[in-house]
């Protein structure tokens, strides 16, 4: 079977600042990849070229095996490709079952009303069941950060991208974050993970990359591409005691 997603010898610069060098990557069907790389290396951009926010200067991207570097942002999500993003920005204004029941509708293409039990059950998956009813706008950080996973998830995915979810979050938190992401990867949803917060990125993840300057300096194994000279050198010995 062919990759669920790829990246082609994508490339892409803004001036003379590079953020992909030709860029070889391939995501499996089930599988958790996790990128490192120092602030400003372009992970949330590889995003938004992977989700079609963003297009590459040369290369492709295909899913399924099929080529879809010219589909639009809304058609790449309705084939299965969802994404959260760094700071959340939910509908204040709508409560967390209106949210998802949005995402559900037009990410998802179902009629309103089919979505309401699968809703439910994505808010109950996690953890946000006892707050459906509550307005977006009254939660707290690592309530937004589950509505954010829960509003991608509404859409169906096959392809979940998660940039920082871990970011700003306790160490509970965060071990319970991780095991909401085991989950979601057990259903079959194949997942690529952003993260600074590399003990739990490691805790979720089957393989690891590392970005830094247009280029993947490394790839493979998480734990022996983490104890890697290089990787050690860039994190200044940050990562090695993760």
């Amino acid at each position: 079977m062919p990759p669920i997603l790829t990246l082609d010898k994508i490339s892409k610069r803004f001036g003379a600042i590079v953020i992909a060098d030709g860029l070889d990557l391939t995501l499996d069907e089930a599988e958790a990849l996790g990128i490192i790389g120092p602030n400003g290396a372009g992970k949330t951009t590889l995003f938004g070229i992977m989700t079609g926010t963003v297009a590459p200067d040369a290369g492709r991207v295909l899913f399924d095996g099929a080529d879809i570097t010219r589909i639009p942002p809304p058609r790449r999500c309705h084939l299965g490709i969802a994404r959260s993003f760094q700071i959340p920005q939910p509908f204040g204004g709508m409560t967390l079952f209106e949210n998802l029941v949005v995402a559900a509708a037009f990410g998802g293409r179902r009629r309103e009303r089919e979505t309401y039990i699968r809703c439910m059950d994505i808010l109950d998956q996690c953890g946000l069941a006892d707050r459906a009813n509550r307005h977006a706008a009254s939660l707290t950080l690592i309530e937004r950060k589950r509505l954010e996973l829960a509003r991608a998830l509404a859409t169906s995915p096959r392809v979940l991208l998660l940039d920082e979810v871990a970011g700003g979050l306790t160490e509970h938190e965060c071990l319970g974050l991780v095991e909401l992401i085991k989950a979601v990867r057990r259903s079959g949803v194949s997942i690529i993970w952003i993260e600074h917060v590399v003990h739990a990125l490691l805790a979720a993840i089957d393989r690891l990359v590392v970005l830094h300057n247009g280029v993947f300096i490394a790839a493979g194994d998480p734990q022996t591409v983490i104890r890697s000279p290089a990787v050690e050198d860039i994190y200044m010995g940050i990562a090695a005691d993760a």
